[in-house]
């Protein structure tokens, strides 16, 4: 069966692109057909950068990350300042030609869910669009839980149905990192809940993926 992974954060810089890097070369270990996209950027490709090594070179970067922007702000507002503009219509046909030929398809946003992407459309409506499951990431660690719930609360009940929470642990845990997870378990499903362990400054998905307890969360997710 056909699957479409929506990953979306619950900030910038909380492990969007490590977990769909994980998932990429997980997948891709298991010689499944994988699609990987980070189809909006600013501020630089290393994202894009990190999928396409991923991916083994299976996608070009631009394949992979279609519109780029310098500017490392909001991408609407980082296209604006480049007179460029962006459409939802744009975006999923991107995604589509790929898709069609694929098992799995991961989708990384930019931001969180109500980060703007381009003209009139945000993380949300191209989730929707592409009738994705959302797996929503956040950095383990105090004032994970508003956010990661905010991010919960504008998703309708058949996509936060759907969702999947997985918490990055940090390299110094705080005192909420070991609470987090049973605490959001109060409202939300905890089967649904999943914690990565802290994987190292200095990443590399196979190495990563010889831990069984990361390989155990991928296959959660891509069930």
């Amino acid at each position: 069966m056909k699957q479409t992974l929506f990953i979306t954060g619950t900030d910038t810089g909380v492990g969007k692109t490590v977990l769909t890097a994980l998932l990429a070369r997980f997948l891709c270990g298991r010689r499944l057909a994988v699609a990987a996209f980070k189809p909006i950027c600013s501020g630089g490709r290393s994202d894009a950068l990190v999928l396409q090594a991923a991916l083994a070179g299976l996608m070009s970067l631009d394949e992979i990350n279609p519109w780029h922007f310098r500017a490392p702000i909001a991408p609407l507002l980082a296209a604006r300042l480049e007179r460029k503009s962006v459409l939802l219509a744009q975006v999923i046909a991107h995604i589509r030609v790929t898709q069609k030929k694929s098992a799995v398809t991961l989708v990384e946003g930019a931001g969180g869910l109500l980060s703007p992407l381009g003209e009139d459309f945000d993380s949300l409506d191209l989730l929707f669009a592409l009738r994705a499951k959302p797996v929503i990431v956040a950095a383990n660690r105090l004032g994970a839980m508003n956010h990661v719930l905010l991010s919960l609360a504008v998703l309708p009940e058949k996509s936060r149905q759907q969702a999947c929470v997985v918490f990055m642990t940090p390299q110094k845990p705080d005192a909420a990192t070991a609470a987090n997870t049973k605490l959001l378990g109060e409202f939300f499903p905890a089967e649904k809940i999943l914690t990565l362990p802290w994987l190292g400054k200095n990443f590399d998905p196979a190495t990563v993926l010889r831990q069984p307890q990361v390989r155990r969360i991928l296959r959660k997710l891509t069930a």
